[in-house]
């Protein structure tokens, strides 16, 4: 037991004298956080993963919106903590209601965030959020707080033999988790805090953050409310962390001292600002990944349509489609290869899908194109599973089609579906062109009659049309537009 004690007392003062080595000043606090890893380190990280980060989203098409964008987050970067810094603002295509920050001054919005946002203010309230994560340095001292945990064990590992066993590792992870996820509520609170900061300080209405609150909120709300409906996890802004209402009496406070470093006599909200950059930009799919219509799927680039069983839902990711059907019992997932061989699709499937053995193979035909199917019993998501596999040639790309059943007993239910949509598989006609169309957003003048419900009736939006229109103008759930009012619609 001495011998035991001793050690661990050798393995406590080693850590503490790490720990006591890896500070470092906070920019906006000013206290000395535990930190392993540089400004010069945290910038190569960001400028490592920007790339990456980009070629998984893509960044959205419109010179003048992504000048805007990067010219508001610049007034805010001015005024914040770390204003020596280089920061790139970024708008993704994507339809995520989504906004995050990388280290080193990478900050990123998607499209499918802004079409919900109403004001120049509101924008500026979430690149300021995004900011003050940058600005307090919150993904560095969260990787230093994991690599802490794991730097820990493994000294105590050595000093200590009995930090070995499983039990004694357990403990650890949870230590190390609860502390990197206490970092959560007070991150985001204090990133709410410098954002209010940075918008009274740049002239904006810092107000605007709680406003913002409620637009996420309702989003939330609204998301969850859909994947109840189909079957799936909802997909929400940030997270359990960012969950705080706008009547959250911490934010309140937070924003009501920002109040007192207004610069400026009348604050600057410019909603019709704002409205005008978004005026035309895509809502919804964009025509390089595909456009969603029912069951039905339109590419114009690549140049073809298919049909998905009637009721399936489909997710449109940019290198796949995947559907289910509303017992969300079954998985068929679409992606296309280039073709970089002349040779048949049954030799395609052994040589590039290597599956394993094939049985039940046969041709598939249908629309004029060429194309083979089988059977391997491969790991899906829902355990090991006999698997449908088609690939159809169209032009000079694969088009693969891989579809599983949940129910190991009746592992071929949905055979037939699976089948018919490999069929569907053909060239987009003429009349099919227009379909293959993004819808955009459009801004209006609301009359004195105008109605959502009116609206939804002649929008192109196919589901939850009046919930919609009344998110994208910040009147969910049941708010109307004023009389000459700026709205969205869209077309």
């Amino acid at each position: 037991m001495k011998t035991l004690h001793h050690t661990f007392f050798s393995f406590c003062v080693l850590t503490c004298t790490i720990i006591l080595n890896s500070c470092a000043e906070n920019p906006v606090s000013g206290r000395q956080d535990f930190v392993l890893m540089s400004e010069q380190d945290e910038i190569e990280m960001g400028r490592a993963a920007h790339p990456n980060i980009l070629k998984q989203y893509r960044r959205l098409e419109d010179p003048a919106l992504q000048a805007y964008v990067q010219e508001i987050g610049e007034r805010l970067a001015q005024k914040s903590h770390r204003s020596h810094l280089v920061y790139r603002f970024s708008v993704l295509d994507s339809t995520e209601v989504n906004a995050f920050a990388l280290p080193g001054g990478y900050i990123y919005i998607t499209r499918g965030l802004l079409a919900y946002l109403n004001s120049e203010a509101e924008l500026a309230a979430v690149l300021g959020h995004e900011l003050g994560h940058v600005t307090a340095r919150h993904s560095v001292r969260q990787i230093s707080a994991s690599q802490a945990t794991g730097l820990g064990l493994a000294i105590g590992s050595i000093l200590v033999p009995e930090l070995r066993h499983q039990s004694a590792q357990d403990l650890f992870n949870v230590l190390g988790n609860a502390w990197i996820s206490g970092y959560g509520r007070e991150h985001e609170l204090e990133s709410d805090r410098l954002g209010a900061e940075y918008l009274a300080s740049s002239g904006y209405d810092p107000r605007a953050m709680i406003k913002v609150i409620g637009v996420l909120k309702n989003q939330e709300i609204f998301e969850k409310q859909i994947a109840k409906e189909e079957g799936r996890e909802a997909r929400v802004y940030h997270g359990v962390f960012a969950s705080h209402p706008d009547n959250d009496t911490r934010l309140q406070e937070v924003v009501a001292k920002a109040d007192a470093l207004k610069t400026t006599a009348t604050t600057r909200i410019n909603r019709d600002a704002l409205l005008k950059k978004l005026d035309g930009m895509t809502f919804g799919d964009s025509e390089q990944d595909g456009i969603r219509r029912a069951n039905h799927f339109y590419h114009k680039d690549l140049g073809f349509a298919l049909s998905f069983p009637a009721g399936w839902r489909v997710e449109n990711l940019p290198d796949r489609l995947i559907a289910r059907p509303p017992a969300n019992d079954a998985l068929l997932m679409m992606n296309t290869t280039d073709l970089n061989e002349r040779i048949p699709p049954s030799e395609f499937m052994a040589k590039r899908l290597k599956v394993g053995q094939l049985t039940q193979g046969e041709s598939l035909t249908g629309n004029g194109l060429e194309g083979y199917t089988a059977i391997a019993t491969v790991n899906t998501p829902f355990g090991r599973r006999p698997t449908r596999f088609s690939v159809i040639y169209f032009k000079n790309q694969a088009f693969i089609f891989v579809g599983s059943a949940k129910d190991e007993k009746t592992p071929h239910h949905y055979d037939n579906e699976f089948l018919q949509t490999a069929r569907s598989l053909h060239g987009l006609t003429d009349q099919e062109l227009p379909l293959a169309k993004a819808l955009r957003i459009k801004i209006v003048k609301a009359s004195a009659t105008t109605r959502y419900a009116d609206l939804a009736r002649s929008s192109s939006i196919q589901h939850h049309a009046e919930e919609q229109l009344r998110l994208l103008n910040g009147d969910y759930p049941s708010g109307e537009p004023a009389a000459g009012e700026q709205i969205k619609i869209i077309e």
